[in-house]
């Protein structure tokens, strides 16, 4: 056997054993005529000791050892003298009688430690490296206890997992797809998967009643801290249910996991309509761990003043920032200066500061009177030593979601937003559409098989834009950690979504004829929601990007920097899956 124990499992009872680990060098340490080796392995430390009045050569050997060498060593578990009370196995260590070198090392390019030296494109390079810090290694056990518990729960409920193809049919709605070329089928292509959306619908009408799938999902899309060209989502689907059904399984399932990952008992959670959550945070993911609300001042700021920016906005919104009524004009500035930046786009930023003494001073004092400016502060429920700050523009839910970002500047920079407190709630009544301005019609706020509620479905020919759907979304901290919703099962309705998505009947048969003609064979009633697995683990591990819990992830560019993908094919493959690259048209 290469080992009888693992580097993370001895402890004071196994003294006298003779034991044999392996695993990598962490670092080595020559004190006098002693070397002390600390070996590591995916369950821990052990110091080990050579002693070179005991044995010479074997301590030279050690002497010779590198870090990341990886080795075997014999021994006995002694009792240490200087005890380490930070590690688990800090009661003993081995007296080594015997070393071998399994492999030897070269110097790696950062250290293998918590707190590594290496930043994240040297990190991402040498992933296999990085994975062995134990803060990188633990995100994946969580994920992986994770997938257990999740599996084990719908296994209670009685879901069946079932695999569905990663090579499909390209879909008009969502995101870009990634295309494969097909060789057999030559200038026709796959796609990858966005979701198993028509898939798990076609299981309902299959009668398999509830399945769920831990699955990969692929979206050609712009990434950042929660997005990744391929990510893990917790599908499922459920034939015979209502909202209420699968907002109530599926939230009893997020408290099993928030207990057993991480001792916390969640409340029943309240349900907000996506125009309150809009109306009061500007966002469809409100982060509820700190205040701060939007208070409207339409009324009490335009036309009551000479102020020609408030006169001429259609919408005033304001928060009120606690005990910040010291900011200094330089940082009065830097906010001016975030909300302007591109991404946001606001004009500028008006303040009003409530001082501790009673005191009032504004950027806008000189254009409304004190009553005015009182007015404001019992509006905003501001106390002295508060600090409102106020935006106004021409579009209510633009200016909403530039003030949605100031909002969540303020709590970052206040350290309101505690990794260790969770706050979930569901959004529910979407909008069924939205306007794209790049396609220039409506599209599916969600997909085209989402259902219309019930109620609104009167106004699909005359006002589309007012249709809510039976959707929902579970969020987390101000993270949408996964939605779904009812599904149409009538072929009827189904046509009409698409009309007003503004398919074609040719079209719609050409995308969606095998789902439409499987309707017509029974179809039950059905729903669904999945769980984006990684943004999950990210939030339970108190993460900041879900890269970290991903075990080999790609870079902001989409590139994996370790497999130096994606890369250019060969003219022979290129040749057989009849595929010419013309450059002349790009951007690089």
């Amino acid at each position: 056997m290469y080992r009888t124990n693992t580097c993370g499992e001895l402890r004071l009872s196994d003294c006298g054993k003779e034991v044999t680990l392996a695993g990598w060098v962490q670092r080595t340490r020559k004190m006098g005529g002693m070397t002390f080796v600390d070996l590591r392995d995916r369950y821990g430390i052990t110091q080990l000791v050579f002693d070179e009045s005991d044995n010479a050569e074997l301590c030279d050997a050690a002497n010779r050892l590198g870090r990341e060498f990886c080795v075997q060593v014999k021994g006995k578990v002694c009792e240490r003298q200087s005890k380490n009370p930070k590690m688990p196995t800090g009661d003993i260590e081995i007296l080594a009688s015997e070393l071998r070198v399994l492999s030897p090392s070269l110097t790696p390019p950062f250290t293998i430690e918590d707190n590594t030296d290496g930043g994240d494109d040297l990190r991402m390079r040498y992933r296999y490296l990085d994975l062995r810090r134990p803060v990188v290694r633990k995100n994946l056990e969580l994920r992986h206890r994770m997938t257990i518990l999740i599996r084990n729960f719908l296994d209670s409920k009685q879901f069946i997992e079932v695999e569905t193809p990663f090579l499909i049919g390209s879909t008009p709605e969502g995101a870009r797809d990634f295309v494969v070329p097909s060789r057999m089928n030559p200038g026709q292509f796959y796609a990858l998967p966005q979701s198993p959306q028509t898939l798990k619908q076609l299981l309902m009408v299959a009668g398999f009643d509830r399945y769920f799938q831990i699955v990969k999902c692929f979206r050609d899309e712009d990434l950042r801290a929660d997005r990744q060209p391929e990510f893990t989502q917790v599908d499922c689907e459920m034939s015979f249910v209502d909202q209420d059904d699968v907002i109530n399984l599926f939230e009893d399932m997020c408290r099993m996991l928030f207990k057993e990952i991480r001792g916390v008992e969640l409340p029943k959670l309240q349900q907000m309509t996506w125009k309150e959550a809009m109306r009061r945070f500007g966002s469809d993911k409100p982060d509820l761990r700190f205040g701060m609300e939007f208070v409207e001042l339409q009324d009490l700021l335009k036309g009551t003043g000479s102020f020609s920016v408030f006169n001429e906005a259609e919408y005033i919104g304001a928060i009120c920032v606690p005990g910040c009524a010291n900011y200094s004009r330089k940082q009065l500035d830097a906010l001016t200066e975030f909300v302007r930046k591109p991404q946001i786009g606001a004009k500028g930023l008006a303040y009003i500061k409530y001082n501790a003494d009673g005191s009032v001073k504004s950027s806008v004092d000189k254009y409304y009177t004190a009553e005015q400016l009182q007015a404001v502060k019992e509006r905003c429920q501001a106390k002295d030593g508060d600090l409102v700050l106020i935006l106004c523009g021409q579009n209510a839910n633009k200016t909403r979601v530039q003030l949605c970002s100031l909002r969540l500047e303020m709590g970052d920079r206040l350290g309101l937003r505690d990794k260790n407190v969770f706050k979930c709630l569901w959004i529910i009544d979407f909008p069924l559409f939205e306007w794209s301005d790049e396609e220039q019609r409506l599209m599916a706020t969600h997909h085209p098989f989402t259902m219309p509620n019930p109620d609104d479905i009167p106004l699909l020919d005359e006002h589309p834009e007012l249709v809510r759907a039976k959707a929902y979304d579970f969020v987390c901290n101000g993270i949408e950690v996964g939605g779904g919703s009812l599904r149409i099962h009538d072929t009827n309705l189904q046509e009409k979504m698409f009309e007003v998505l503004g398919f074609t009947p040719e079209r719609a048969e050409a995308q969606f004829g095998f789902l439409m003609n499987a309707f017509k064979y029974g179809a039950p009633p059905h729903a669904g929601l999945a769980f984006g697995l990684d943004r999950f683990v990210s939030i339970l591990a108190g993460l900041d990007s879900i890269r970290d819990c991903i075990a080999f992830p790609k870079n902001n560019s989409g590139r994996d920097v370790m497999l130096g993908a994606p890369s250019e094919l060969e003219p022979k493959q290129l040749e057989e899956l009849h595929l010419k690259v013309d450059m002349s048209q790009s951007d690089f």
